[in-house]
């Protein structure tokens, strides 16, 4: 059990390197074009990103599918493909609803519902590994490699007032100023319990497609062989 354990950490490090490196480059970029001042819409400082196209957010949803492809060539496709999208399917809906619970609340129960919404959008991420279990490990361990340095990168912008969105403050934001606990409130649990829990729902959705069309698309080339 541990030789097979230690072969799909293996297996998972090798195969999200190359993403890893990629990621890593472009959270760089985003800081240094943040902290020049460089033009919109390919960069914004304000709270969230503002959309800004140099980022990461939107690399589960090319990296799902790539992840699937891979998985599907070595023999390791999910349990059905039905369970593939009804279990990130409800991931979805799970993080939706922690979005609600946590920014839609009562403001007298901030203190309660920010961190019950966060565990929500957690377990959506967790929902997603019935469905394609070894998908799942992928995303979940690329989502951290991703998301662990923007966090590092936090603290940093925090601390010097870089003036990006890493260190942007919320509008209406009242939770603690001082650098660990703000740290902690709008960095680490931000990264953790919302971006790679986005990162699986998002890439095991997309995910799921690529791994329909590449399934349907095998026997083809199979038999026009």
């Amino acid at each position: 059990m541990a030789d097979s354990n230690s072969g799909t950490q293996a297996n998972i490090t090798q195969l999200i390197l190359v993403p890893t490196i990629i990621t890593l480059a472009i959270t760089i970029l985003r800081a240094v074009g943040e902290m020049q001042s460089w033009p919109k819409p390919w960069f914004a400082t304000t709270a969230g990103g503002g959309g800004a196209v140099i980022g990461i957010s939107w690399l589960p949803l090319i990296l799902g599918p790539y992840f699937a492809v891979k998985l599907l060539g070595s023999g390791k496709g999910p349990a059905s493909t039905g369970k593939s999208f009804l279990f990130p399917a409800l991931g979805l809906a799970a993080m939706i609803l922690g979005v609600m619970v946590s920014f839609k609340g009562n403001q007298s129960h901030v203190q309660l519902l920010i961190p019950l919404g966060f565990l929500i959008m957690a377990v959506g991420g967790a929902f997603c590994f019935p469905g394609w279990r070894a998908l799942s490990l992928t995303l979940l361990a690329y989502g951290l490699a991703a998301r662990i340095p923007v966090a590092i990168l936090m603290i940093f912008a925090f601390r010097g007032n870089w003036g990006t969105h890493y260190d942007a403050l919320p509008p209406g934001y009242s939770g603690p100023m001082e650098l660990w606990p703000k740290w902690i409130f709008l960095g680490l649990i931000p990264q953790m319990f919302l971006w790679v829990p986005f990162t699986m729902v998002a890439g095991s959705l997309c995910g799921a497609v690529a791994g329909l069309v590449a399934r349907r698309a095998k026997p083809a080339m199979q038999t026009a062989a």
